[in-house]
Order: structure tokens, then C-alpha cells, then sequence
């Protein structure tokens, strides 16, 4: 249980956290070059199991327990008419997922995943960013720490994602504070506004970014700019470093939560893959800037954690040829 009396205890336990196991690391390496396929003959599927297997401090590793987590929360800034949907739309997803109605509740099932849904604080959504930071930093510890808290105790491979009218708006706002451009470059449709709403959501990125300046701290960008859910997200990547649980990152607000811990500590996404690249414009851009390829792309703009979940299949199977795969000796194969 993650216990922070501070954004500056969050910070050092950052700075803090482990990288890979360098010998199962190396072993896996080694595995890979004694397989019965020509060599690189799988493409990305081998760096994707040796990635893995670092992490994991095993050269044959497999993933047996995936969790997928969404977070919920509600925007002050949709009261600006950012979204195509009204902010009651949020809870009555959650109901959804809890009631195994939505899309991701599905791709979880087919990936053999758990899925958990988070709900935070949905009948006090964060302050409208263009009026004042949208979290204090009480709220944003809170957020973090459920997050944080949330990682199950047996979980091998994590995916989050979100649920929140609106919050593409933030999403856009947090990647154009942290890497700079004009909110055009980084506000997209989302849900679907028009032409008329896209540019309302400009001049709302806009006008957070005037209001809250510059800064190139990570947690601060988070809080002036983010949300509870994006928050959580956050804590959750975190909480896996700590514990050397690679991830899987979902769409363009899920990368933008991520890039708040990346900015804060230089190699804080080494565990994270991205899991797709999603249709929301900027999200390509976005994973240029934190240096992340995604496995998939399939157009999905849902959010919820689902292109993300997608990839979990990706790499089951990554693993499963990498680790049950026969050596040339063990076949009898020639490797001349």
C-alpha cells in the first residue's frame, strides 16, 4: 500500500525504482538466438519477449496474470462543451462496466484478463482548469495513491485506462505543456465534436496553458492540467515499477498521464510498452515525444483500456514462442 504524505515523497520514491534484471535480461537474449527460426524471423515479437523478460527477472518467462484497470473520474472544464457527451455519461459507463456491458469488458475476457473499475469521486469533478488548478495536491496524492493501491498482488502484465467526459481536453492540455507547440497540434475530436467544438476545445487548452505557465515538472503539469482518473493511471505505472510489472499503455490520455512521470524522472516508462496507436490525432505525436512504438494499429478511439487489453494477446504469444519454443539442440535442428 503506497502511503505519500507529499508530491516530494512521490518524486523520490521515483527517482527510486528499479530497472530490468540485466541477467535475465542477457538470458533471454541468448534463448532468443537458440530458437528454431531464422534469426529476427519473428520481428518485434522477440524484443517484445526479452523486454518482458528483463522486467520479470526471467528468461523464459510467461504472463499468467494480466489486470486491466479503468479509472473513472469528471471534468469542471466539460462544462465547457468539450465533449460530445454530458459529463452524467461517465457514471453511467461505469454501471456499464460493472455490469459487464462494455467493450473493454469483453477484450479483457478474450485476453484472460482481470478487470477492475475504479471510480473516483465522480459527484466532485476537478476544478475547470482555465479558472484555477484543476487538483490540490491533497487530491492529486489521493488520486496517485488509488492507483497506486490498485495493482492486484499477483498481477504480471497491467493495463489501464480511463473513463471521463471530457477528458481529452486535459490530455491535450498536459502534452502540449509538457512538450511544447500550440494546442492546435495537440486537440482532437474525441468523442466526435464538430468542427465548431474542436475549436472551442483549442481555445480551452488555450486558456489552461496561459493561466498555469510553464513548467518542466511532470506532477505539477498533472495537477494544474489533469484529472483524478489520469492521476490514478499514473500511480498505477508507478506502483508496477516498483514491482517490475511491464505495462501496457492504452490511447493518447493514458500516454499523456504517462508522460507526466517521464518528464518527472528521465526513464520512468522503461517498463511500458504501447499497446496501440489510437485514432485522437495527436497520439502518434505524443508517443514520438515519450519514445514508445505502438504493437497495434487499428483505429480505435474508445479509451477504457481496450486497445491496450488488445495487445495483451500480442504479447501472450511473444512469450509463449519465445518460451516454449525448441532450441536448435533440443530439436536436433541444424543451426548452420
Amino acid at each position: 500500500m503506497a502511503d505519500f504524505s507529499d508530491l516530494d515523497g512521490f518524486r523520490d520514491a521515483l527517482a527510486a525504482m528499479p530497472g530490468p534484471d540485466a541477467d535475465a535480461g542477457a538470458a533471454a537474449l541468448d534463448r532468443n538466438g537458440q530458437l528454431t527460426k531464422p534469426p529476427g524471423a519473428l520481428g518485434r515479437l522477440e524484443d517484445l519477449a526479452i523486454w518482458y523478460a528483463g522486467w520479470r527477472g526471467n528468461a523464459t518467462a510467461r504472463v499468467t496474470s494480466p489486470q486491466v484497470i479503468v479509472f473513472a473520474g469528471n471534468h469542471g472544464v466539460a462544462a465547457q462543451g468539450v465533449s460530445a457527451f454530458p459529463p452524467e455519461v461517465t457514471e453511467q459507463m461505469v454501471m456499464n462496466f460493472q455490469f459487464g456491458g462494455a467493450a473493454i469488458n469483453q477484450i479483457a475476457r478474450a485476453a484472460g484478463a482481470s478487470l477492475d473499475v475504479h471510480a473516483l469521486e465522480l459527484d466532485r469533478p476537478t476544478q475547470d482548469f482555465t479558472k484555477g488548478p484543476a487538483l490540490s495536491e491533497t487530491d492529486l496524492l489521493a488520486a496517485l495513491q488509488t492507483g497506486w493501491n490498485s495493482v492486484n498482488d499477483d498481477t504480471d502484465l497491467l493495463v489501464v485506462g480511463e473513463m471521463g467526459i471530457g477528458n481529452t481536453t486535459p490530455a491535450a492540455a498536459i502534452a502540449c505543456a509538457l512538450f511544447g507547440g500550440d494546442a492546435e497540434d495537440w486537440t482532437g475530436r474525441g468523442t466526435g465534436v464538430d468542427d465548431a467544438g474542436l475549436q472551442n476545445k483549442i481555445r480551452v487548452v488555450r486558456e489552461g496553458l496561459a493561466l498555469h505557465g510553464a513548467t518542466d515538472d511532470g506532477l505539477e503539469v498533472l495537477r494544474c492540467l489533469g484529472g483524478r482518473e489520469l492521476a490514478a493511471m499514473a500511480g498505477a505505472i508507478a506502483c508496477a515499477r516498483a514491482r517490475r510489472i511491464p505495462v501496457l499503455l492504452d490511447g493518447f490520455i493514458c500516454c499523456a498521464a504517462a508522460a507526466c512521470l517521464a518528464q518527472t524522472v528521465p526513464g520512468a516508462l522503461d517498463h511500458c510498452a504501447a499497446g496501440h496507436l489510437s485514432a485522437e490525432g495527436a497520439h502518434a505525436r505524443l508517443l514520438d515525444a515519450i519514445d514508445k512504438a505502438p504493437i497495434l494499429s487499428l483505429g480505435l478511439r474508445l479509451g477504457e483500456a481496450s486497445g491496450g487489453a488488445l495487445a495483451i494477446s500480442v504479447l501472450r504469444a511473444a512469450l509463449e514462442c519465445h518460451s516454449g519454443m525448441a532450441t536448435f539442440a533440443e530439436a536436433g535442428v541444424s543451426d548452420a
